[in-house]
């Protein structure tokens, strides 16, 4: 059976998307002993191809068990696959759209035609590479599909794993419109950052504030899933003027109940005196008992209030001007080209301007 590309495109992107998610989450992909050395063996390896080639193996193995894994060029033999033209279709501009570092035709490059996986295969000066892509097939060769998909998403791991360690050149544009600002910001908040993102966009909005205004405001914040009272902050962000605090401001993509405008008067507001604190939430209103509640502690003199962040950024849009939305735009890119973001939301960022400026 020839291979279908279009199933193709989709296994990669399903087992690349749950490698990826492990890979955020800190658990690895539970491999054999022989699959994870063998996989170990190739990324060590110089030799890209290798590494390369084994992606489109392991989804001709998972589309057909009876094709021959170790002949890649079809004409080899009646069950030969086209390695190459399953690389060049899926693989290879699979792997530059995530921005993964790889080779731009690794058949062309080192497996030429006739090649075959065979550890003493001529012309391959890298043994330890090659002889190491060749145990990752042999266990794909007693694979079945659902096996080879685990062993897809072990390779796959490690791909992420090489992308995350590289520089990922942020992607800039001089102007979006209000519109093009908008489709920009659902898709950032559409994106699993666990609440990254979020946060990142507001930081970026107060920034543009104060440069845009003059306010001279240093504007802290701290890392996702940091407990407030461990550094003595008083929410995920605080602005200061002066050295003197301004507002808090708490962000958040879970639903603001009763509940929870109670604890954090309880824990923030009341114990630290705040008279100004704000909820900036996603796509979940605060509850109305939360609403009567924030009125009673009104009453006694803390105002906490609540805004949705795409609405309450895309307003400040309309009204700054060109060259405060370049602000924006160029605040929010600095924060996102930090060190320690993820690289799966720099590529996001890349990908979604792309479609923006198409």
């Amino acid at each position: 059976m020839p291979v279908d590309y279009d199933a193709a495109r989709d296994i990669l992107t399903t087992e690349y998307e749950a490698a990826e998610e492990s890979f955020h989450e800190g658990h690895e992909v539970p491999l054999p002993d022989a699959v994870r050395d063998a996989i170990a063996g190739v990324f060590r390896s110089r030799t890209q191809a290798y590494r390369e080639a084994l992606v489109g193996c392991a989804i001709a193995r998972i589309q057909d068990q009876n094709i021959n894994l170790r002949l890649p060029y079809v004409g080899q033999a009646p069950n030969a696959f086209n390695g190459r033209t399953l690389d060049e279709r899926v693989v290879n501009p699979f792997l530059h759209e995530q921005q993964i570092p790889a080779s731009r035709a690794p058949y062309l490059s080192s497996l030429r035609r006739g090649f075959q996986f065979q550890k003493d295969w001529p012309g391959q000066r890298d043994r330890a590479g090659l002889g190491a892509a060749v145990d990752f097939i042999a266990a794909l060769e007693q694979a079945n599909a659902e096996q080879a998909r685990i062993y897809l998403r072990g390779l796959m791991y490690r791909f992420v794993a090489l992308r995350d360690a590289a520089d990922i050149a942020l992607n800039d544009v001089h102007r979006l419109s209000i519109d093009q600002y908008g489709s920009l910001i659902d898709g950032l908040l559409a994106l699993r950052s666990g609440g990254l993102i979020p946060v990142l966009l507001a930081v970026a909005t107060f920034q543009t504030i104060s440069d845009c205004f003059e306010l001279n405001w240093r504007v802290e914040w701290q890392g996702i899933n940091v407990a407030d009272h461990a550094h003595g902050e008083t929410g995920d962000i605080t602005v200061y003027r002066n050295n003197v605090r301004l507002f808090s401001v708490e962000v958040t993509e879970r639903e603001i109940d009763r509940a929870r405008v109670i604890a954090t008067f309880q824990a923030k507001i009341g114990r630290a005196g705040l008279d100004d604190y704000l909820f900036i939430f996603g796509n979940v209103a605060p509850s109305n008992e939360a609403r009567e509640v924030a009125r009673q502690y009104f009453a006694q003199g803390h105002e906490i209030n609540f805004v949705q962040i795409r609405d309450w950024i895309l307003t400040l849009m309309t009204t700054i001007g060109p060259r405060c939305r370049r602000i924006f735009t160029q605040r929010f890119r600095a924060l996102l080209g930090e060190r320690n973001v993820p690289a799966a939301l720099k590529v996001a960022w890349n990908n979604l301007l792309a479609r923006l400026m198409t």
